[in-house]
């Protein structure tokens, strides 16, 4: 999904690498072996995700201990990583119904047992405010129980189950924001299209407003200064890319620039609560980059980076006393490993890798590559050839990304490694309105949906024809979600590119796909109006842009996969155009999964969707 102007240059260069392994599919899309590692607020515990009856669960070892024990049993669905611990008695996951998104506090004991559903109301949505860290048993979570589009605030024992509502919102409120102490004293609400910082000296005082921009530039809050008194964020005000910046509430003005990148918008920020300062700011140009504030976590990176060179790592958890640090390291060619490192004498140990039975050097290399787009833009990408082929005639699937305000990085992809393990090329594209380049790149995709942003990645295509990389009759395209879209975009609007495609959960009526957004997105309504287009003020536009509408150009083999209970793209989506296509005798494969949501989690249906493309483009891409 990126970039292309000097890929021909550095594609010349690419070393000679052993021919393919033929690696079973199963070992791309499988479970890992273990993940999601964290330690408890006393040192004293890893815990972990690891897979218990197909299902990802968590599991309890002493540090320093090899030995293991399960204290959760979800056989339905996947826990995430998105768990923390309570104390040093529980841990807390969110869960799901059969990929709804109506996620559900869960708290379970270290000592296992039954866990206990904390917010049990069917159709509700909860999601985190703040974790408490100081606290052992209470944390805060946004619910939209009273009001389905809205969440108001409440503070949850993990222990009792008890609920105690903090605020309640108004009806504008998108987020908020507690301070180091647990308190909420800020707030974002939006009515459509401006955005508006709400902030309050304390919890027994009124908000008052101290920001409001359009939803172009903005503020977004991160986490409060450590005497509580301003805030950290990340801003784009007067600036194209968004820097690390501290807002000052009482002027309502920034009062100090911490950091920017001259060429991408920063993306994360690490503190050490322990010491109350900042460590590092993250950011991603071709590859991740950061900048380290802290004297004392930049001697522990450089060491790390001595030890595991070519690693991309990232701090990932920690104890109460940061002596106890968890950190992630990957690469394009490697789902990674974790490490525990301890602070004292510095010692480094290897936790687990995420998928052993993958090895490194049989796998294909990521390539950063770029182009100019037909109207001036650089676009930039990720390109990876097939290990030991030559890039020149090969058969390429174009993978352009979900979101679509989202970006591809240099990553571990199973998704590409599979296709490259298959003889495939492929090119990702960070189409223009792919987040990291700044505001006017953003902005560049408003109202583009089928059109500027779908020529560029019609632009990567013809790039590398003309490179020689691509067989111009051997180019399929495959996305999910926002991806999908571009797939049935890709296929209706410019047919004589592509001899196949795959969509993914993706978009087919730009209409009936405003319609159908969940309730809690209502809020943004007005936002995706002016970014995508407004049914009533563009009704031309949306049918214009709209794959189903104009189904009757499609000429080339169609696989769409949908899961029944996908929230964000209704199963009419994939409806439509199935049935737009059959009608016309269009050769169309619609796989849909009744337990799936957006996108599939179950493992035995990641397999049955990767085998169905597997077999798809194999049969088109002779």
């Amino acid at each position: 999904m990126r970039h292309a102007i000097i890929a021909g240059a550095m594609l010349s260069l690419m070393p000679v690498q052993l021919a393919a392994k033929d690696i079973p599919l199963r070992d791309f899309f499988r479970n890992p072996e273990k993940a999601g590692f964290d330690v408890s607020p006393d040192g004293k515990t890893l815990s972990f995700l690891a897979p218990y009856k197909r299902r990802m669960n968590l599991f309890l070892q002493e540090r320093g201990s090899t030995k293991a024990r399960r204290i959760t049993k979800e056989t339905e669905r996947d826990i995430t990583g998105g768990y923390f611990w309570k104390g040093g008695g529980r841990l807390v996951y969110f869960k799901d119904f059969k990929g709804d998104e109506n996620f559900h506090p869960v708290a379970v004991s270290r000592k296992g047992g039954a866990p206990k559903d904390l917010t049990p109301f069917p159709g509700v949505k909860a999601e985190l405010v703040d974790e408490l860290r100081d606290s052992e048993d209470e944390f805060l979570i946004g619910m939209n129980r009273r009001k389905k589009e809205i969440f108001d605030v409440y503070r949850l024992n993990a222990a009792s189950g008890t609920l105690a509502l903090v605020a309640e919102n108004p009806g504008n409120v998108t987020r908020w924001l507690s301070d180091h102490k647990g308190k909420l004293r800020a707030a974002v609400t939006s009515d459509g299209v401006n955005t508006t910082l709400l902030f309050r000296e304390g919890e027994g005082e009124p908000f008052r407003p101290v920001l409001t921009t359009s939803f172009k530039e903005s503020f977004t809050p991160l986490f409060f200064t450590f005497d509580d008194r301003r805030l950290y964020g990340f801003s784009n005000i007067g600036r194209d890319k968004s820097a690390l910046v501290e807002f000052d509430p009482a002027s309502g003005k920034e009062s100090a620039l911490v950091y920017e990148h001259p060429d991408v918008d920063l993306e994360d920020v690490n503190t050490s609560r322990k010491r109350k300062v900042l460590l590092e700011a993250l950011f991603v140009t071709a590859k991740q980059g950061r900048k380290v504030f802290d004297p004392e976590y930049g001697a522990l990176i450089e060491d790390l980076e001595r030890r595991l060179p070519d690693w991309e790592l990232r701090l990932t958890g920690a104890d109460k006393a940061e002596e106890a640090l968890i950190f992630r390291a990957s690469n394009d060619r490697s789902r990674g490993a974790y490490y525990l490192y301890e602070t004292a004498g510095k010692k480094l140990t290897k936790l687990a890798d995420l998928s052993p039975w993958l090895a490194e050097g049989d796998l294909a290399e990521m390539k950063p590559v770029s182009y100019a787009s037909r109207d001036g833009l650089t676009i930039n990408g990720y390109l990876t050839v097939p290990p030991g082929r030559v890039p020149k005639g090969l058969p390429v699937v174009v993978n352009p990304h979900g979101g679509p305000w989202y970006r591809d990085v240099w990553r571990f992809n199973p998704e590409v490694q599979f296709l490259a393990s298959r003889g495939y090329a492929v090119l990702q594209v960070n189409f223009r309105g792919s987040t990291g380049y700044g505001r006017k790149f953003w902005e560049a995709s408003f109202k583009q949906w089928g059109r500027k942003m779908q020529d560029d990645v019609s632009d990567g295509v013809a790039y590398l024809v003309k490179e020689g990389i691509a067989d111009p009759k051997r180019v399929a395209i495959y996305g999910g979600s926002y991806g999908g879209y571009a797939t049935l975009a890709g296929l209706a609007f410019t047919p004589e590119l592509y001899a196949c495609g795959v969509d993914y959960v993706g978009v087919s009526n730009l209409f009936t796909f405003l319609k159908s957004i969940p309730p809690y997105w209502k809020p943004y309504l007005e936002m995706l109006y002016e970014m995508v287009g407004d049914p009533e003020k563009d009704k031309d536009l949306l049918a214009a842009a709209s794959p189903v509408f104009h189904a009757g150009r499609i000429r080339a083999p169609l696989l769409v996969a949908q899961g029944a209970k996908d929230p964000r793209v209704n199963i009419d989506e994939s409806n439509q155009i199935v049935e737009g296509l059959r009608k016309r005798g269009v050769q169309v494969e619609y796989l849909v999964k009744e337990n799936e949501g957006h996108g599939f989690h179950n493992e035995e249906n990641r397999f049955e969707f990767y085998q169905a493309m597997e077999k798809f483009l194999a049969g088109h891409m002779k």
